[in-house]
């Protein structure tokens, strides 16, 4: 008897995937870059439950995280040493390479369809820039490199900045604009129309205006270059 309880003892891994569903086990996955998102708020102060919605991971998730970084003092790893092996690069695909380097005088992405294309071989543009650099035939962009002035999620006060975006329901073709708070995510304004037009953007800004000017001004409004934010007017 004292043996059989022994062999069913186990001692509980800290972040278990043994009984997840595939498809859970997916929309779930923690990476390096959530984990670290998980350990900045959670040093503001901010609630699990806050933080498992925008990560879209379970609460428990996120504790079993919180917990570990608490016992250790240090950031929990993640991932290391999974995904497939990578793939070197060999002889004949250098070869080929250069070919069609020294013939076209393309990058990465368009090198990769004319080397499928012409010689019927299939190389990654990713592996297909890292050779590239290693051979001298590419150069690193600093400018593609350089951080964006703003961060979504990092300002530390409401209405320092906020975001703007449409989104259309599928099923019932619902158009939803919001203004969105970068600090606290608070839904500042929104409202659902028909339409996806400018005027109905000027209508949630509006709302925005009358509800929180009288408080605070929002100092910045990010949006992106659709018609609908006036992005094809000149004047």
């Amino acid at each position: 008897m004292i043996k059989n309880i022994e062999s069913n003892c186990v001692v509980p891994k800290k972040f278990p995937t043994n009984f997840c569903s595939e498809k859970s086990s997916q929309s779930m996955k923690l990476t390096k870059k959530k984990v670290r998102y998980i350990l900045t708020h959670k040093k503001k102060g901010e609630s699990s439950d806050t933080i498992r919605k925008d990560m879209k991971i379970s609460k428990r998730r996120v504790n079993q995280v919180w917990e570990e970084y608490r016992e250790t003092g240090k950031e929990p790893k993640i991932g290391n040493n999974l995904g497939r092996p990578k793939k070197p690069i060999s002889v004949e695909e250098s070869e080929i390479i250069k070919k069609a380097f020294h013939r076209f005088k393309f990058g990465a992405r368009m090198l990769e369809q004319v080397i499928d294309g012409i010689y019927n071989i299939h190389i990654p543009h990713n592996r297909l820039h890292m050779h590239m650099l290693s051979e001298g035939l590419a150069i690193e962009e600093e400018r593609k490199k350089k951080r964006r002035k703003w961060v979504r999620y990092e300002r530390k006060h409401s209405m320092s900045a906020g975001h703007i975006d449409w989104h259309e329901d599928e099923k019932d073709s619902i158009k939803v604009c919001a203004v969105l708070d970068d600090a606290s995510r608070k839904i500042l304004a929104g409202g659902e129309y028909a339409n996806i037009d400018t005027e109905n953007t000027k209508k949630v800004i509006d709302q925005l205006v009358e509800r929180y000017w009288i408080i605070c001004p929002l100092r910045e409004l990010i949006m992106d270059h659709g018609a609908e934010f006036g992005a094809h007017r000149r004047d």
